[in-house]
């Protein structure tokens, strides 16, 4: 009796290791304080890869005490472990940290919150507006980001105003919402978030064109493809050298993709 209830507690056993030993498809969410689409998500342990959606949402096939990086140019790194409640749950959060620190509204006098319109109504500047600048219904140009929305808002205009055109002409005055977004910090915030997410269109840009082909001729393993991307938007020269030109583009990458190699090495 006692042989076949150990015979049983071990079938148990190995069962229930198995179970958990399965690969299983969870379902996830990131939580940011900006933009969560085209976060890429790595199994690190799978070598498996995901990349999620407008909401944050995505779908990974992982095991228990698989390692999961979440990795994108707005926010810091993160990496999980997969535990046995999340094979159960099939379902994690995960909350990423934004590499730019939003900084408290700052109030000195009357309340500014970043809102143009709004700012105007509390502040006694009165700065000329050109609405077709700030993206309202009649601008032809390229339509601006949220951020560069906010950036313009911040830092639109000259600190000294003047309605005769001439800073000693008539009328002339200050422009509070510029100077107290420069004090405050908010401007110096809003441009580093703007340089972010320009690098990281044009990252994603230069990579579904050229990803095939740059790792035909410069082999890498897949689970490093974008640790190797981010790497090279690590590079203040990045922007400057690949905007303009795809050959350009895949210059750099070859320089960069060298560095890459030598620093994985002397890492292993």
């Amino acid at each position: 009796m006692i042989k076949v209830r150990n015979i049983i507690l071990g079938v148990i056993l190995i069962a229930f290791r198995y179970g958990y030993s399965q690969s299983v498809e969870i379902s996830g969410q990131i939580i940011g304080t900006g933009n969560v689409e085209n976060i890429h998500i790595i199994n690190k342990s799978k070598k498996k890869y995901a990349v999620s959606n407008t909401k944050g949402e995505f779908i990974i096939e992982v095991v228990t005490n698989d390692t999961i990086v979440f990795s994108s140019v707005q926010y810091k790194l993160e990496s999980i472990i997969i535990s046995k409640e999340d094979i159960l749950a099939k379902k994690i959060k995960v909350t990423l940290e934004s590499k730019i620190n939003e900084l408290d509204e700052v109030v000195v006098g009357k309340i500014l919150t970043g809102n143009l319109l709004s700012d105007l109504k509390n502040s006694d500047a009165k700065p000329k507006i050109n609405f077709y600048d700030v993206g309202i219904p009649g601008y032809m140009g390229k339509p601006k980001t949220q951020s560069e929305r906010l950036l313009y808002e911040a830092d639109g205009g000259n600190i000294i105003t003047s309605a005769g055109g001439s800073i000693n002409g008539a009328g002339a005055g200050l422009n509070f919402t510029k100077i107290l977004n420069k004090i405050s910090g908010r401007t110096k915030m809003l441009k580093a978030r703007v340089k972010l997410e320009t690098e990281e269109r044009l990252l994603f840009s230069l990579k579904s064109r050229l990803e095939t082909s740059f790792f035909k001729q410069n082999p890498l393993d897949v689970e490093y493809r974008m640790d190797f991307f981010y790497f090279c938007v690590e590079d203040p020269n990045f922007t400057k050298r690949c905007k303009n030109s795809d050959l350009e583009a895949l210059l750099f990458f070859k320089e960069k993709y060298e560095v890459y190699l030598k620093n994985r090495k002397n890492n292993d």
